[in-house]
């Protein structure tokens, strides 16, 4: 039982020479317990060869005969089970001991009642030294906040100094600090910090506390619902963290944080003081320095560090998700075009055909373009890189079923008409297809260079793509064809190729008729 004084083991050591103080001071026991076993192994004249091979229990009962009486008569409660529960949310010593009486009603024994099994518990933590004060629960809750002071880089470029703000996240339980320099304080740099700092602690806490920050708090009343910027909830509900700002003006509600901005301004930016960075990167490096020296160095009133605790308090993180939490851009009331695709950025992505003539709002992350219908989010399309310009993103399920039936014909289509101009028309509309990621995305880019026969005839059409190919140009499009129609280069091209085809073979003059052009080529020709 927790509360027995481990006689035998004082009585081994007495025999071996060790004095009380020495004894009470390796063994963690009391120096009153290890002079009453003293005090009455004297009076009983009882010595540790008299005891050597009896069991402790048999011991204790020789020594404190009273006490083992009304010792055994109560349930022996596991303490040990008892201190790791009580580390786990909601668990407290009173629901413990309701537990420890069912156990014991269950086997027969008398229950300790409660006052009884708390002390115990108490001398079983002194004991044992462990940490009683179980405030604090691992893995319940981080507490985020600005910290005051702030730091500075110089500009090597213009000598202006600019100033480094610190967010500053803790673990209550371990202590376990992050701290990440940041230019500014606006939402995205917050939001960003967040997912920085679950990274760097290795896990997600059940609770995030910050404070009422404009930033990320909305409106906080005496009474009613606490609103949160949309970013910062869609945060809490990615990780499965609960955003709780703080009381205002109630700093109390997040000690942790508000102490741990004290001791960061000692730990960093005191330590920092006399270096000077000459840009956010080095200075970003100094502070990464800094803290790691905070988190490993031993506690001054508790045994081991920052990080020796949170090996044990990572076990109570929730999981880090599969993928990070990304930012993300609203683009409000995006007008979807008749051909089902919504414009972002010069690049067009589909959408459910249903939805043509109709407002949408999209969702825009760094790697992402969600499309949403009144809240309903309709498809999602990787998003194409700011560079890049009027390409297509097409499910081919959001297309017409009539559409989708056609596909091939309309493909085949194409292709032969092209054929039908020429062999340079055709290359033209093969590479312009294999540009592509999906054929329907070289419809309209190939009509627009065949529509050109109407107006400038097949045959000039066949001679401008033959010449824009001779030119290097991998996949002529329409601008690069209009322009040599315009500028009649087509016919400049068209005369030199006549010419030296005359002068190669004077004796022979050939002359190809109108229906060689017409036609698109000879007939028995590829």
């Amino acid at each position: 039982m927790a509360r027995k004084i481990n006689v035998k083991l004082i009585m081994e050591l007495r025999d071996a020479g060790l004095s009380r103080s020495t004894i009470a001071s390796t063994r963690h026991i009391s120096r009153h317990s290890v002079s009453d076993v003293f005090n009455i192994a004297d009076e009983k004249g009882i010595r540790y060869s008299d005891i050597r091979n009896l069991e402790e229990q048999e011991v204790y009962r020789l020594f404190y005969p009273e006490k083992f009486a009304n010792e055994t008569m109560y349930g022996d409660p596991d303490y040990e089970h008892v201190h790791q529960e009580l580390k786990k949310v909601g668990v407290t010593l009173k629901l413990l001991h309701e537990e420890y009486v069912e156990r014991c009603e269950r086997n027969g024994e008398i229950p300790m009642g409660k006052t009884k099994f708390n002390e115990g518990y108490a001398e079983f933590t002194i004991a044992n030294r462990l940490t009683n004060h179980l405030e604090h629960k691992p893995g319940e809750r981080a507490e985020v906040d600005w910290s005051g002071p702030t730091m500075r880089y110089v500009d090597i470029s213009t000598g202006e100094l600019i100033t480094v703000y610190l967010f500053v996240g803790t673990l209550p339980y371990s202590q376990y600090s992050y701290v990440e320099p940041c230019l500014n304080m606006k939402m995205d740099t917050f939001i960003r910090c967040h997912i920085h700092m679950y990274e760097y602690f290795g896990g997600v806490p059940v609770r995030t506390v910050c404070d009422n920050l404009k930033t990320g708090v909305v409106s906080h009343p005496k009474e009613g619902e606490i609103v949160l910027t949309d970013d910062y909830a869609a945060l809490g509900s990615h990780y499965m963290t609960a955003i709780i700002p703080a009381g205002v003006r109630k700093p109390k509600q997040k000690p942790s944080v508000e102490g741990t901005v004290g001791k960061i301004a000692t730990a960093i930016i005191a330590r920092c003081r006399n270096e000077t960075y000459y840009s956010f990167v080095e200075l970003k490096k100094g502070v990464a320095d800094k803290l790691y020296t905070f988190n490993h160095e031993a506690f001054q009133k508790r045994e081991g560090s920052r990080y020796e605790v949170l090996q044990e308090e990572r076990d109570y993180l929730r999981p880090l998700p599969d993928v990070p939490y990304e930012i993300a851009e609203w683009v409000y009331g995006r007008a979807v075009n008749l051909d089902f695709h919504v414009v972002y950025k010069k690049n067009r992505y589909s959408c459910p055909y249903q939805y043509a003539k109709k407002k949408v709002d999209l969702k825009v992350t760094d790697r992402f373009v969600e499309i949403y219908y009144k809240g309903e989010r309709l498809t999602t399309h990787n998003r194409f890189p700011d560079y890049m310009k009027n390409k297509y993103s097409t499910h081919p399920e959001d297309m017409p079923p009539a559409f989708r039936n056609i596909v091939q014909w309309d493909d085949e289509r194409i292709r032969n008409w092209a054929g039908s101009i020429g062999k340079s028309a055709r290359e033209v509309i093969d590479r312009i297809f294999r540009s592509v990621s999906i054929k329907e995305q070289g419809y309209n880019p190939c009509l627009a260079v065949l529509r050109l026969s109407r107006t400038y005839t097949d045959a000039r059409l066949e001679t401008a793509c033959e010449l824009a190919i001779s030119r290097g140009i991998k996949v002529p499009r329409y601008h690069h064809l209009k322009a040599i129609l315009t500028a009649n280069q087509d016919i400049t091209y068209k005369e030199q190729l006549d010419s030296e085809s005359s002068f190669d073979d004077s004796s022979m003059g050939y002359l190809r008729g109108s229906d060689y052009y017409r036609e698109g080529g000879d007939p028995d020709g590829e």
